[in-house]
């Protein structure tokens, strides 16, 4: 990341500010590969606040141009104009994954909109703030297709799907997850929404030692899965998806439908493919639903896949 470098992101930052959305999105997005000296930084605008990601340590000498730069943009005319409110740079090469507020701040949380959908989001206390941005077609198709659907949420997370969801008249909505404490925002992030709890369950559990729980909510017409690529004592990515996808089968009610994801760059959409039609061949493949356009990848398969499959 040299001076040129950071030039062109403050430039990019200008442009993108000047028409950024009344809705949480990312304005940077570095990792797709199209920024030479940028691929390890991101900047999400959520509304108020600017969170720039590094994910690689820079030199010492990058890393006092790149808060240089981004502090004179919190003096800038335009940032007023934005009625921005704080500018959080995040270590996320470090262990601790610490944040920094170049301005404004500090604020531990923050709401944010999607679809007409309210998020809370941690900012700078956490890897990550609790809302995936890249899924943002993901959760529109889940709004659009749910409606009197029984819908398992794996590795849910802060249950976007679900509030996606319920937002979509899903008859009922079952989330899984091991960090209870990732549940129970998505229970803040449901009452944000208005919406009805007793529609909603949350399973604190580990997913491979809670079949049994897992089956007596169903069938489900619809199940989203939606792993980390590694969580340590738990979920391996290329060793474990494949456990739940042949799982599927005793899972779905027929004609069920299966939203399945992950995000690994270096792993493309075959690996899903050819797991669905080892492990559960009964599913045929739909459509690989598109990446929203602020996530531009020089490799097609290098950014999320989300794949749609249905039974019969």
């Amino acid at each position: 990341m040299n001076a040129a470098a950071i030039a062109t992101l403050h430039r990019h930052l200008l442009d993108a500010l000047s028409v950024a959305p009344d809705e949480a999105r990312r304005l940077f997005h570095g990792r797709g590969q199209c920024w030479a000296g940028l691929e390890q930084v991101t900047v999400d605008w959520l509304q108020g606040v600017l969170l720039v990601a590094l994910f690689r340590e820079p030199e010492v000498v990058e890393l006092e141009q790149l808060t240089r730069m981004l502090t004179d943009l919190a003096a800038s005319p335009l940032w007023q104009q934005r009625q921005a409110q704080g500018l959080l740079l995040h270590h996320r090469y470090r262990a601790d994954s610490t944040s920094e507020w170049l301005a404004g701040g500090p604020v531990e949380q923050w709401l944010v909109d999607e679809h007409g959908l309210r998020f809370k989001l941690d900012l700078g206390s956490k890897q990550n703030s609790g809302l995936f941005l890249d899924m943002r077609h993901g959760r529109q198709w889940v709004q659009a297709n749910a409606e009197c659907k029984r819908v398992l949420n794996l590795f849910a997370y802060t249950c976007g799907f679900s509030v996606a969801a319920i937002a979509g008249g899903a008859r009922q909505v079952v989330n899984l997850d091991m960090a209870k404490a990732a549940l129970s925002r998505g229970r803040d992030n449901h009452r944000l929404n208005g919406h009805d709890l007793s529609r909603v369950s949350f399973l604190g559990h580990e997913l491979f030692k809670s079949w049994g729980k897992v089956r007596k909510y169903g069938p489900y017409d619809l199940i989203i899965i939606d792993p980390p690529s590694f969580q340590k004592g738990s979920f391996v990515l290329t060793q474990d998806y494949q456990k739940v996808l042949r799982r599927l089968p005793e899972l779905l009610s027929e004609q069920g439908q299966v939203l399945a994801c992950f995000n690994d760059p270096l792993i493309g959409p075959d690996f899903l493919l050819d797991g669905v039609a080892r492990e559960a061949p009964g599913l045929r493949f739909v459509e690989r639903l598109s990446n929203p356009p602020e996530f531009a990848d020089v490799d097609p398969n290098g950014g999320l896949k989300a794949l749609l499959f249905r039974l019969g």
